[in-house]
């Protein structure tokens, strides 16, 4: 018999070509723990995924135990709001899941609004120590720390003993993103590295994407842009490469980032949201001043320089992720689900 019924809510987009979300990765994972999870939705157009979550809290009301609904800041923040106050109607428990890297813009901007979300949610999960600071500090009591989970066992830790200058980058091209950073630290790092080479993972969401072409044409930059790909072709791929780059301006704790410490990466990223919260510089990874070429190429280059300081960064990074697996963390949602 399954333990509960959970209807989740969020983007569940990969079939069209988006990255997958947490809504497809903790709803497998959920579902295989024996609860009954219904999920929605897997609508492209904006306005009608919002009319199917609704309408999957009206029909499943009578049967669901509990409404998680991933929450981020800017758009989705009003999916989530509207979903939440049908939920409030109805009378149904629900748990936002705390996504959006902005949240704490929105907690200063959409008090009231934030309020009649959050207060009343039967509590908010933060998969940051990032997110449960700024919601503390904003007077919310009703929340908990469970980490954005992977399972383990699917990545395969590559002990790379002397790096080249092979750059990946996993992300949407979305304008938050900065994706043309990662281009300019290309064209910064072939000046000293002209084998240096670079490949852009991630669907096309924005005009970003045509910036980037144009950029890496114009400068004849040797760079691939692939488009999405399932995970595990991504996962795949990255075997080919010896040093990840995140390069956004808002962010919370990216899976990608994540899974690139657990494959063996060394990751460089811009130090903002929840990145300084998740990774330790010097430690785990090589944390930089968001859209500073000169300082990400030059953390690639101490990188590139000693193979003691990318080993003992790769060592530690999969030490931290490996606390992240599923079976560490699926105790944390039983005792929430309880």
């Amino acid at each position: 018999m399954p333990k509960k019924t959970l209807l989740y809510l969020g983007n569940m987009l990969s079939k069209s070509g988006s990255n997958v979300t947490s809504i497809e990765t903790l709803g497998l994972f959920l579902t295989k723990e024996s609860y009954s999870v219904i999920r929605s939705s897997s609508k492209k157009n904006q306005a009608l995924r919002l009319f199917d979550m609704l309408s999957a809290i009206l029909k499943y009301r009578h049967k669901v135990d509990v409404v998680l609904i991933d929450t981020y800041s800017t758009l989705g923040f009003w999916f989530a709001y509207s979903s939440a106050r049908l939920c409030q109607i109805l009378k149904i428990p629900y748990i936002p899941i705390l996504r959006g890297g902005d949240l704490p813009e929105r907690l200063k901007k959409s008090p009231e609004l934030c309020q009649a979300l959050f207060k009343n949610a039967k509590i908010n999960i933060a998969p940051s120590a990032y997110l449960m600071h700024y919601f503390k500090k904003a007077g919310y009591s009703n929340l908990t720390y469970i980490p954005n989970t992977i399972e383990i066992s699917n990545y395969q830790f590559k002990k790379r003993k002397h790096l080249s200058p092979k750059l990946l980058w996993v992300r949407a091209f979305v304008d938050i993103y900065n994706p043309l950073l990662a281009l300019k630290v290309l064209e910064e790092l072939l000046k000293t590295h002209p084998d240096a080479e670079l490949s852009m993972v991630g669907p096309f969401k924005d005009e970003t994407i045509d910036e980037c072409r144009a950029y890496a044409e114009e400068n004849k930059l040797p760079v691939t842009f692939t488009g999405g790909m399932p995970k595990e072709d991504w996962l795949a791929y990255a075997e080919n490469f010896d040093i990840f780059i995140n390069t956004t301006n808002v962010d919370n704790t990216p899976v990608s980032v994540i899974e690139a410490m657990a494959l063996g990466l060394p990751v460089v990223s811009t130090n903002v949201g929840g990145l300084p919260f998740m990774l330790e510089h010097q430690t785990d990874a090589l944390l930089v001043k968001p859209d500073s070429k000169e300082e990400m190429t030059s953390a690639i280059q101490s990188l590139l320089d000693s193979s003691e300081l990318s080993q003992n960064i790769t060592a530690a990074a999969r030490a931290k992720v490996e606390k992240f697996d599923w079976e560490v963390v699926k105790h944390q949602w039983f005792e929430v689900l309880s």
